[in-house]
């Protein structure tokens, strides 16, 4: 296995225009744990160790402030800060102490594209809560749209030491440790958030978060089904201020043997859109959904 200087997706900041609503369908409905609260902000866990999976912040509109990783050791942020300029991003700030409830030491840089990426070592850890079969565990990857995706899967392998996993026609997917991804890149017109995954312990769990979900009001967007590039579970939601969010499990591990597919591999028959054969299309107001959220102009 390759030494990554960045080591985990850990946590995802996310605008909302209605701060009390959010908090609650994530604490609520998703199930994920309110850890702490400002008059701004909340932060909500999932059961692994990560201080949070999840960062809400009052904002006019929904909107991608932050992606949040974890480094490997103090002596990388040097390092990735200066392959971040080199790659084309800026350095922001740091690395600092980190003034947010995770503490630790924090760095900021802007990707190419306008993103925001924070990097944290020594910040606050939990005990892992006992398995709850229909709660996430933690992140499993965030997607994001990119005009350009091999420019961007570049940047995160040069700038950030990524491997690139897999290629199909519209995605690129990277990874920073054994996870077959942590980043996937789709191509679009617009850079911004496509959705964000959140790990599952099981199969069994994706269905029954996914009943829970609809119980509550919220219909299964796209799914249940199998991905090509990573073989996980999949089922998305829209949550309530227009996120798109995924259940999913058993993600593919993947070490230095791994054969890096291309476009050419990964095509299904026509009118299928999973390996299963079982998701439908996925509708329109979906793939409008996965489009619409757009980068902090922060």
């Amino acid at each position: 296995m390759p030494r990554f200087p960045v080591t985990a997706l850990r946590s995802v900041d996310l605008g909302t225009p209605d701060l009390d609503l959010s908090q609650k369908f994530y604490s609520e409905v998703w199930g994920l744990e309110t850890i702490a609260r400002t008059a701004d902000a909340a932060y909500l866990s999932a059961t692994g160790s990560d201080h949070h999976a999840v960062a809400l912040h009052r904002s006019a509109r929904p909107e991608l402030r932050a992606v949040t990783f974890r480094i490997a050791v103090p002596a990388d942020f040097a390092a990735v800060a200066a392959d971040v300029v080199a790659a084309g991003g800026a350095l922001l700030s740091g690395p600092k102490p980190n003034e947010a409830p995770d503490g630790g030491v924090v760095m900021v840089v802007r990707g190419p594209e306008g993103g925001l990426l924070r990097f944290v070592h020594n910040d606050v850890r939990h005990l892992p809560k006992p398995p709850l079969g229909d709660r996430p565990e933690r992140l499993a990857h965030v997607n994001l749209n990119s005009n350009d995706v091999d420019r961007s899967a570049a940047f995160y392998e040069k700038a950030l030491g990524f491997r690139l996993s897999d290629r199909s026609k519209a995605m690129a997917f990277v990874r920073c440790n054994s996870d077959h991804h942590a980043v996937v890149i789709a191509d679009a017109d617009v850079c911004g958030l496509n959705h964000v995954a959140f790990m599952m312990p099981s199969l069994e769990s994706v269905m029954r978060a996914s009943g829970r979900m609809i119980d509550a009001g919220f219909p299964i967007a796209w799914g249940v089904g199998r991905h090509g590039p990573g073989d996980n579970v999949f089922a998305y939601f829209v949550d309530p201020v227009g996120f798109v969010i995924e259940y999913t499990a058993e993600v593919l591990q993947v070490d230095d043997s791994y054969v890096v597919r291309g476009p050419d591999h990964w095509v299904w028959p026509s009118g299928r859109t999973d390996q299963w054969g079982i998701a439908p299309p996925k509708a329109e107001h979906v793939k409008a959904a996965q489009l619409a959220i757009r980068y902090a102009d922060i």
